[in-house]
């Protein structure tokens, strides 16, 4: 990961800040708030300012259900509660922005999930920084023979060497393109006294999916565990993995509580259908179930049967 010398000197000081508030705050999440953490190679995530904890959550659901929550001894047992039958406006309470350095193919990716507020760095009005991702070999898969949106077996040998150097030429080929066209060294001098660059909006056409970008991505504790549900999700994309996994640890971090009930309830556990239900229901009282008879699809079927890790009946 490399940070520029302004980013650097951002971070420096944004950290050696010291403010007195009578807002709600986070010891183990200051430790790590501005800090830059490296994703992937060239790619980051920073914690830049959040608003609540876990008993935001609590404070939130207590006016919304009144006495009816007297029921619920601790914060735990009303968080999990909350969790458990899919309650969630008591999860808007919490906010946290991020700063986040990543691939524009991952960032396109990521703003389908179209549930918070994003500022992207402007290629129109700067020019994007000389750095690229490339994927280390053990994340070279080919194209999976049963998934079309998935990766299947590791390339490697002179093939992994043929695309990875076609990746990293073809990314400095266009971007070395891209300054032609602006007529301005990536360092910001200029190639030709004589000549008129390229508008910015339209040199940064030509660059590749892999070149990084830049921005602030700002959500609420509800829609930022919907994120990461899936994507940090073992089936999804790597890459967008690798910074769900960070994030992961900012939000255990944040609301260790609320954590806890999320990984359980949301990662952990599993949705069933009302034929899956019966179909697990006919197989605790020890009576025969087929797929014929259960009503699922070969696919639920399987699906079924992997969440309640009983691989010998994958059909």
């Amino acid at each position: 990961m490399k940070l520029t010398k302004e980013q650097k000197q951002e971070i420096e000081s944004q950290q050696s800040q010291s403010n007195t508030t009578k807002r709600v705050t986070v010891p183990k999440l200051e430790q790590i708030l501005f800090e830059a953490i490296p994703i992937l190679d060239h790619g980051f995530i920073r914690v830049i300012d959040y608003m609540g904890d876990d008993t935001s959550i609590v404070q939130a659901a207590r006016v919304s259900y009144g006495k009816g929550t007297k029921q619920v001894s601790t914060d735990s047992g009303l968080i999990k509660y909350l969790m458990r039958h899919w309650h969630s406006t008591p999860f808007e309470m919490c906010e946290i922005k991020y700063h986040i350095k990543l691939p524009i193919f991952i960032a396109r990716q990521w703003i389908r999930h179209r549930t918070a507020n994003v500022n992207e760095y402007s290629a129109r009005y700067s020019i994007l920084d000389k750095e690229f991702y490339l994927p280390s070999n053990k994340n070279l898969a080919a194209q999976s023979q049963n998934n079309r949106q998935g990766r299947g077996d590791i390339i490697d040998g002179d093939q992994a060497k043929e695309v990875l150097s076609l990746l990293k030429s073809d990314a400095e080929r266009t971007y070395e393109n891209y300054e032609k066209m602006l007529n301005q060294r990536y360092d910001g001098s200029i190639i030709d006294e004589k000549k008129s660059g390229l508008a910015r909006e339209l040199a940064r056409m030509n660059l590749t999916l892999n070149t990084y970008t830049q921005w602030y991505w700002k959500t609420d504790l509800l829609n930022l565990m919907n994120f990461l549900r899936l994507r940090a999700d073992s089936h999804a994309q790597y890459e967008i993995r690798s910074y769900a996994d960070a994030m992961l640890d900012t939000l255990k971090r944040w609301v260790p509580i609320t954590y806890e009930a999320f990984i359980d309830y949301r990662v952990g556990g599993t949705e069933v259908s009302s034929k899956g239900k019966a179909v697990i229901q006919k197989l605790i009282q020890n009576k025969k179930v087929s797929l014929q008879d259960s009503g699922l699809s070969k696919r639920e079927w399987n699906e079924l049967m992997e969440a309640m890790n009983l691989k010998d009946r994958l059909i």
